[in-house]
């Protein structure tokens, strides 16, 4: 199990794959530095004392393109940080060019992001202050911030953007927010912990028993906006990590209750190729319904908060999904910290990883996503 912050419901038990806890025991002594990211002895290579003082009292940017950007995002909405921050994580032919000046921090692993070198030409102006964090070696980004006389943080070659949101990529915008990046390195707790040990690996041989069965369709049942970043990070995770070979995950988001109008129909009588993970979160703050404007058909909802309808809602569909035999877990978050955001993202990284080496995949690594790069340069040139 996670911490109390959390109430999980597991995948119905399947049977338990040796090779799942072997692949976990040899992964955690490795010397991988995605996993290193995890741990609470990872150094960052940044001085936020120096970065603190860059940025002065400017509205902070965040220019990035999926890995180098989601983990921030997701950070930034999940806490529901106050602080303003502006994420420009896509094209869009016609960005508002504000005249005013920024603290800019721009992520690109290669530093030859073509999107990131596109905003930050149209973005970035003499007055503001910009950090870059991007790996190093020669790029236009790295000889961009060179030109520009800017702070530059090393981006760790070892990690891949979609893995990074526990290095540098995710916790120097955390920082920026506030935020204790040591809280959210859950991994050396979480390992000591033989019931979420055993809930990872049951979880990774419950979907590869799915896949098997040709289930594979993630459907991330949602019951909160807060987490759709998130959410959005788990789908590049997995997607980009798994759709290899012929093979894969397809994580789909679908958010509640409207979807109960829409797609769920499906999910109950249509195809039987997918499995469920519902998320909801308790709202102490949530709306309540205003008693005197009830229809007497309708009084149940008398005193009933937008929260508990949804909840019931969730329960209901859990409920119908157990009658119909439909596999599905569930994550009921009742604590928005650091720690428990850490412990979803280990817990997700871990799987993901452990997903890929059980289907003989490299978890790693996205060739085919060069392919559209290439051609879209030389559409271009």
């Amino acid at each position: 199990m996670f911490s109390t912050n959390f109430k999980f419901q597991n995948f119905k038990k399947s049977k338990i794959l040796l090779k799942v806890k072997k692949d976990l025991k040899n992964l955690l002594k490795e010397n991988n530095q995605i996993i290193c990211s995890l741990q609470s002895t990872y150094k960052n290579k940044y001085d936020l004392k120096k970065i603190l003082k860059i940025k002065n009292k400017l509205e902070i940017r965040i220019i990035g393109m999926g890995g180098s950007i989601l983990g921030a995002k997701a950070i930034y909405n999940f806490l529901r940080v106050r602080k303003k921050i502006l994420f420009v994580d896509n094209l869009n032919s016609r960005l508002n060019l504000k005249k005013k000046n920024y603290f800019n921090l721009i992520i690109s692993k290669s530093g030859n992001t073509m999107e990131t070198i596109a905003n930050s030409n149209l973005l970035l102006k003499k007055r503001d202050k910009n950090i870059f964090i991007t790996e190093n070696k020669k790029s236009y980004l790295y000889n961009l911030a060179k030109k520009l006389n800017s702070e530059i943080v090393e981006h760790n070659n070892f990690i891949g953007g979609r893995y990074s949101v526990l290095s540098e990529v995710g916790m120097l915008p955390a920082e920026l927010m506030g935020l204790n990046p040591k809280k959210f390195r859950q991994l050396n707790n979480l390992i000591k912990n033989k019931k979420f040990i055993n809930m990872l690996i049951s979880n990774v041989s419950s979907i590869l028993s799915y896949s098997k069965d040709k289930k594979f369709n993630s459907i991330i049942v949602n019951y909160d906006p807060s987490l759709s970043d998130f959410l959005e990070w788990y789908k590049q995770l997995v997607s980009e990590s798994l759709g290899k070979k012929g093979k894969g995950i397809l994580p789909i988001i679908s958010n509640m209750p409207k979807d109960n109008h829409s797609t769920m129909q499906l999910y109950l009588d249509g195809t039987k190729n997918n499995f469920f993970t519902f998320f909801y979160s308790e709202d102490n703050q949530s709306n309540k319904i205003n008693k005197k404007n009830l229809l007497k058909d309708f009084k149940f909802l008398k005193n009933k908060t937008i929260n508990q309808i949804m909840y019931s809602q969730k329960l209901a569909t859990e409920k119908v999904f157990k009658k119909k035999k439909i596999p599905f877990r569930s994550f009921e978050i009742s604590k928005f910290d650091e720690k428990t955001l850490g412990e979803l993202f280990c817990f997700f990284i871990l799987e993901t990883i452990l997903l890929g080496k059980s289907l003989n995949l490299n978890p790693y690594d996205q060739p085919s996503v060069e392919l559209i790069k290439k051609e879209t340069k030389r559409l271009l040139i």
